[in-house]
């Protein structure tokens, strides 16, 4: 198993930029792939951005390409999601989620096997 805990939402303008953190623990030997997802009232879970746990090679959704930036902290078990110029369309619930499989990029939340419990991402206009 592996557990995953998200950090870092909050409340932001538009234009301003958040940090979001997962610390990943257990069998994360185990993870193929880590990624970002998020979800607004009323609609479906979004691929957001994906990253190879064990190499630099990462992956986006077009609309936040450019905008936002995925990366990780080997040492700590760790992804972040660097968010900039947040628009209030970014607001969402905010999930990571690991990937066992060797599928890439995975961009479907079906193909994920571990998730965290999101974190509220708020952007006022």
């Amino acid at each position: 198993q592996v557990q995953l805990v998200e950090s870092g939402g909050g409340l932001v303008q538009a234009g301003g930029s958040l940090r979001l953190s997962c610390a990943a623990s257990g069998r994360t030997f185990s993870i193929y792939t880590m990624g970002w997802f998020r979800q607004a009232p009323g609609k479906e879970r979004e691929f957001v951005a994906a990253i190879r746990w064990s190499g630099q090679a990462t992956y986006y959704a077009d609309s936040v390409k450019g905008r936002f930036t995925i990366s990780r902290d080997i040492d700590k078990n760790t992804i972040y999601l660097q968010m900039n110029s947040l628009n209030p369309e970014d607001t969402a619930l905010y999930y990571c989620a690991a990937d066992a499989s060797r599928t890439w990029p995975q961009r479907s939340p079906v193909g994920y096997d571990y998730w965290g419990q999101g974190t509220q991402v708020t952007v006022s206009s």
